[in-house]
């Protein structure tokens, strides 16, 4: 990464109100890869990615043969891929100069990626795999800190609670200057942040400067969930939950900040979904099943031809008064949720701007040489069977931010929150 005057490896958000989201010890993937991921299988060997692909892409191949991350490919295969096979063999065997089988493969896989002309299904190196699975599983192996490149240093912005950081006393504002003895001096955040991170339960040295002191402290690296929710309560008892990302964790975190809110006795409550790219599918559900009963369509998968009914899985259901705020970058899952809540929860209001508008589901394959690839799948509709791709949802209450919000963001002038607030106040 090329450095610029000023880097941070956590997540820009202008909401002052929302935790801002902790990918921490590395950098994000660009903010424009929005998801909804519905599986995640590991380690297909070339032919195999080849033919999953192809079925994607080429109608009316008919693969004999069955896939998975034990099995090799065995029977056989139709005309175009075993052109693939042949070409990839014979560039390996009579190139004039030595080739890597592993780059060779990944640049066919890329290329047949980049040929379905949509911006959802993409080639990952191993580099950009390991930040998109710290993003979508919300964990990572670390000792849990967030860094900021600034004029030549790199400062600690932010030490997440109850980490080995925090129990090694590592402080915000300290000023990383070595790590494991090494002056960090030249090098790169993402390269700091590959010494920083290594196997859970190994060590690593930290020495900061603080106050113009020296200090060495030593971390024991261990798997850090990275928070993506965040929860307070307003006046007249509104009760407030921000979800920054859908990640593998997400639903544990809501689940315990909605029961805390509850005990706390709120009487209603609003769903902050603004500046949310999307993420697992399945976290969702477990969401929006802590307020819809089995007899509620959440929303509408459509494979091909096929559109399957998607059925909350509770029996009971919430009625306390709900507001689901939104803005443009709202994507995604984040879309499903205000969708399900708009067309089923007659207690509900959804506030703020037209959201991103993404009706496309994609499925991530994680590559045997540590690359991935994401590819569109499905498309999902909402509970009415509306399908918002490139048009988002639109609010009930559209209210827009004003110019003195974007400069310089406050709880009064945040006019989303408090048409938020408004509404359920009355």
């Amino acid at each position: 990464m090329k450095k610029s005057s000023k880097s941070k490896n956590i997540e820009k958000k202008p909401f002052i109100f929302k935790k801002k989201r902790k990918v921490v010890e590395k950098e994000e993937l660009d903010d424009d890869i929005r998801e909804v991921i519905v599986e995640r299988d590991n380690g297909f060997n070339i032919v195999e990615v080849i033919v999953i692909i192809l079925i994607s892409i080429l109608f009316g191949v008919v693969v004999g043969c069955i896939l998975n991350s034990d099995k090799t490919f065995g029977t056989a295969v139709s005309d175009e891929v075993s052109e693939i096979i042949s070409t990839y063999d014979a560039i390996l065997e009579n190139y004039y100069e030595d080739i890597d089988a592993g780059e060779l493969a990944d640049a066919a896989v890329s290329g047949m990626i980049s040929i379905l002309d949509d911006p959802y299904s993409i080639y990952m190196d191993s580099n950009d795999t390991d930040s998109f699975l710290e993003s979508v599983n919300g964990s990572f192996v670390g000792v849990g800190i967030t860094v900021e490149w600034c004029d030549n240093i790199f400062r600690v912005v932010e030490v997440l609670d109850e980490s080995p950081a925090a129990d090694a006393g590592l402080k915000i504002d300290d000023i990383i200057i070595k790590i494991d003895g090494k002056d960090v001096n030249g090098l790169t955040l993402d390269e700091l942040s590959n010494s920083i991170k290594g196997k859970v339960g190994s060590k690593v040295k930290i020495t900061v400067k603080r106050n113009e002191e020296e200090i060495t402290v030593t971390a024991k690296r261990a798997v850090v969930e990275i928070p993506s929710v965040t929860s307070e309560v307003y006046e007249n008892n509104i009760g407030y939950i921000a979800i920054d990302s859908f990640s593998a964790t997400t639903y544990d975190q809501f689940n315990k900040a909605f029961k805390n809110l509850k005990n706390k006795d709120i009487n209603s409550l609003i769903i902050d979904v603004r500046d949310n790219p999307g993420g697992k599918l399945g976290q969702v559900n477990k969401i929006l099943d802590l307020f819809f009963n089995k007899k509620t369509v959440l929303y509408k998968i459509v494979t091909k031809d096929k559109t399957t009914k998607i059925y909350a899985d509770n029996s009971d259901k919430e009625s306390m008064p709900v507001v689901v705020l939104v803005n443009h970058e709202s994507a995604s899952a984040s879309e499903i949720l205000a969708a399900s809540f708009k067309d089923n929860y007659k207690n509900s209001t959804i506030v703020g701007s037209v959201t991103y508008g993404k009706g496309t589901i994609q499925k991530a394959v994680e590559l045997s040489s540590g690359a991935s690839i994401k590819y569109t799948t499905q498309k999902w509709l909402t509970p009415k069977g509306d399908w918002i791709n490139e048009k988002g949802v639109i609010p009930d209450e559209v209210v827009n931010q004003s110019d003195e919000y974007c400069l310089n963001p406050t709880f009064e002038n945040d006019l989303q929150l408090q048409k938020a607030i408004e509404v359920l106040k009355k």
